[in-house]
């Protein structure tokens, strides 16, 4: 035991229980494992004897009622709704951090991820209108546009030091412009009929939102009261609810109050004030000098923080370990017909989503990725060749998160197409993130041989 440092009793044996849990968290690998789990877990859960208990229980009410006043949503609704704003929340604190001071700040660095995500985007819409070109199927065109970060991430880590550093890093730059303009589709494309005064209100906050930002408001409680009648407002205007979580994370400051200069010499400051206070005694909870200053450095701590940066920290892990295994839960549980699966399979529905993830997707990112750096605007990162984007490219069909998300948008009137369109999604995920691991693995070497 070190000197000066209090333990509970049995505080030491859960640390040696825990940490290697903690370890086992923290690997990249961990979150597309478990979304995985919870997508089989559905699948087997549709496919069984407990379907009609599952559905029965996705849609059940849960709400609050204020004397003749009620507002409720299903289980399901909920998830889709205030679970997933969660989840944007932290993609767009990604992504803003990435647009400010990551690999999209530079210009020149950011046009072949961007480049390459607009290919992927475009192509497999195409791909799926050129088997869709009449309604109501055509209303799926969004779908094999989106690429699921947490999978494609996690399928390129199981290959450890093989990969090379800068894959991961225009994977994850292309994937979060790909959200970005997935966001973009939902707003524009997937929205019910607007309710314009829901939507002015909405407007009203999100200038409160603004205000706060202006104002030097660091402190989360305020922004997360304004977010709340935020995502309400978005809820009943008719713009998927969702979107409230990209505009909080655009107004939530970047910038923290103290430089790190500024908080070093303040710490220098209060140490010095920290020693002398300990003639007062060693007893911190009689010892109101040493109290207070030690909240005023506990305070010099949060302030020497960007509020972004603390919200992504804090957000990352319930997101990647809760949000998302429990939309995959409520959302890829899929009856499967597998006597009729060859039906499934000659679905135009269906087969358009399959073939934009898995046919689009590779030639649209490989395809302007080749031209940009053909035409010279930008080159390849060093120690990277287009054998390696082509395994990128592969990835990101796997489109499951977002592409599920924005099936029940297009066709949440139409269940025949949604069954369809999740089957392509399963299928083409599957397909694009085993291709995807064994091309790369035939096209890279381990450094550690």
């Amino acid at each position: 035991m070190k000197k000066g440092i209090n333990h509970a009793p049995w505080e030491q044996a859960f640390d040696r229980v825990l940490t290697p849990l903690e370890m086992f968290i923290h690997r990249q690998t961990t979150s597309g494992v478990l979304l995985m789990i919870c997508a089989v877990m559905a699948l087997l859960i549709a496919n069984g004897t407990l379907y009609d208990q599952y559905e029965h229980f996705l849609h059940t009410q849960i709400g609050l009622s204020f004397g003749s006043s009620k507002f409720s949503l299903s289980i399901h609704h909920w998830i889709n709704e205030a679970l997933m704003a969660l989840f944007f929340l932290v993609m767009g604190l990604e992504l803003k951090r990435e647009l400010l001071v990551g690999e999209l700040s530079s210009p020149r660095q950011a046009l072949l991820p961007i480049m390459a995500a607009i290919g992927g985007m475009l192509v497999p819409a195409l791909c799926y209108v050129a088997l869709n070109p009449d309604a109501p199927a055509a209303k799926g065109w969004g779908i094999p546009m989106a690429t699921d970060i947490a999978f494609a991430i996690g399928a390129l880590s199981l290959l450890g030091p093989r990969v090379p550093k800068n894959l991961i890093t225009f994977l994850i730059a292309l994937a979060i412009v790909d959200d970005l303009g997935a966001v973009a589709v939902i707003a524009l494309f997937y929205t019910a009929k607007l309710n314009l005064v829901a939507l002015a209100w909405a407007g009203v906050f999100t200038g409160l939102l603004a205000v706060l930002n202006l104002g030097g408001v660091r402190r989360p409680l305020p922004y997360a009261i304004v977010a709340i009648m935020l995502w309400t407002a978005m809820l009943a205007s008719g713009i998927h609810a969702t979107i409230a979580g990209i505009v909080v994370a655009f107004v939530i400051p970047i910038r923290p109050k103290f430089e790190p200069a500024h908080f070093i010499e303040r710490v220098k400051g209060i140490t010095v004030k920290l020693q002398k206070a300990m003639a007062n005694g060693a007893d911190i909870i009689h010892n109101h000098r040493f109290r207070s200053l030690v909240d005023s450095l506990g305070n010099g701590v949060k302030l020497v923080q960007a509020p972004a940066q603390v919200a992504e920290n804090a957000l990352h892990l319930p997101v990647a370990y809760l949000v998302i295994p429990i939309f995959a839960l409520a959302n890829a549980g899929i009856p499967v017909d597998f006597a009729g699966f060859s039906s499934y399979l000659g679905n135009s529905v269906t087969l358009g989503v399959l073939a934009g993830l898995l046919l689009g997707k590779p030639l649209g990112i490989v395809g302007l990725t080749w031209l940009t750096v053909k035409l010279r605007w930008a080159s390849l990162p060093p120690g990277l060749n287009m054998h390696h984007i082509f395994g990128v490219g592969l990835l990101g069909g796997i489109g499951f998160t977002m592409s599920i998300f924005i099936a029940d948008l297009g066709f949440v009137d139409r269940p025949e197409d949604l069954l369809m369109a999740k089957t392509g999604i399963l299928l083409a995920s599957a397909i694009a993130g085993l291709g995807g691991y064994i091309w790369l693995r035939m096209h890279t070497s381990n450094p550690e041989a």
